[in-house]
């Protein structure tokens, strides 16, 4: 099983590339976990930001790899404790399938996106900006994968 973070936004600033790096680098012998960057639907003065929506939903929807099982991040979805996420990643890996997860815009996901999701998952009420949600995404998995690795990297 491999896994892909499919996020709508470029060019991370150093700090968000060096931290998912170390963590993607960390998970690598569990789960190779790669990062896809979606550009963003144009936004400014005079543009239409359902089209914009609609620009970065075709664009993610072309980067999904075939037969995966897909995970939205979104606010409305199911917020889960870290070992409730291993328990997740323990059933994903029974599916025998790749995993993709999904953060998208400032206006969230195309419903064309939201329909091609497996799941929903929320990282919780607060807002976080879409680099640092890549970072959590990351880290969790990363922290899921130790928990169910009997690693010590997670003491709760």
């Amino acid at each position: 099983m491999k896994a892909r973070l499919i996020a709508t936004g470029e060019r991370a600033p150093k700090w968000v590339a060096a931290g998912f790096a170390d963590y993607q680098k960390r998970l690598s012998h569990w789960l190779p976990f790669e990062l896809v960057e979606v550009e963003p639907g144009l936004r400014g003065k005079g543009r239409d930001p359902q089209r914009a929506i609609e620009d970065e939903g075709k664009r993610v929807l072309a980067a999904l790899p075939k037969n995966a099982h897909v995970v939205a991040l979104e606010v409305t979805g199911k917020q889960w404790s870290s070992e409730q996420l291993a328990q997740r990643l323990e059933h994903w890996r029974g599916l025998g399938r790749d995993l993709a997860f999904l953060i998208g815009g400032p206006e969230g996901h195309a419903p064309e996106v939201k329909a091609a999701a497996h799941e929903q998952w929320s990282l919780g009420p607060l807002t976080l900006p879409h680099m640092l949600a890549r970072l959590v995404v990351v880290e969790q998995v990363y922290r899921a994968a130790a928990l169910l690795n009997n690693h010590p990297y997670h003491r709760a």
